[in-house]
């Protein structure tokens, strides 16, 4: 139990952007400026769509596999993940190494295009591997 409240102190506690900061304020780990937190978390959501994107690829032909709501899935992670991502990397203030989040916002862009395409690809083919209800497959498994 003593770590669930160690997680939960650090949440309450107010956020430092410096390890000097959070020294002063009694923190024991520092988990980066927001910057680099948003830029984090936009990569890892990024990162889901791409690796959901890519189980809805290979799931795709299967039927009831749920690949057609893995791939919308997919691709709306890589988009939220990439938009941020982009963003971020917009309204940076100076380059890597200084705090602003710069690689993990390359990252999630770069991982958000990633997973956006894998999941519109998915979706294409989901779209083509349904049969046509007038097509003599649909008629026959009636």
């Amino acid at each position: 139990m003593s770590v669930l409240f160690d997680l939960a102190a650090q949440v309450v506690s107010p956020v430092c952007t410096t390890p000097a900061e959070c020294a002063g304020q009694g923190v024991d780990t520092f988990l980066g400026t927001p910057e680099r937190v948003w830029a984090s978390v936009a990569a890892l959501v990024a990162l889901g769509g791409v690796v959901i994107g890519w189980l809805a690829l290979r799931s795709v032909r299967r039927a009831g596999s749920g690949g057609r709501r893995r791939a919308i899935a997919a691709l709306v992670a890589g988009l939220v993940g990439g938009l941020n991502g982009a963003v971020k990397l917009a309204v940076a203030d100076g380059g890597l190494g200084t705090g602003n989040g710069v690689f993990g916002a390359a990252m999630a862009l770069a991982l958000g295009l990633a997973g956006a395409a894998l999941g519109g690809l998915a979706l294409a083919r989901s779209r083509r591997a349904e049969p046509h209800p007038a097509s003599p497959r649909a008629s026959a498994g009636k």
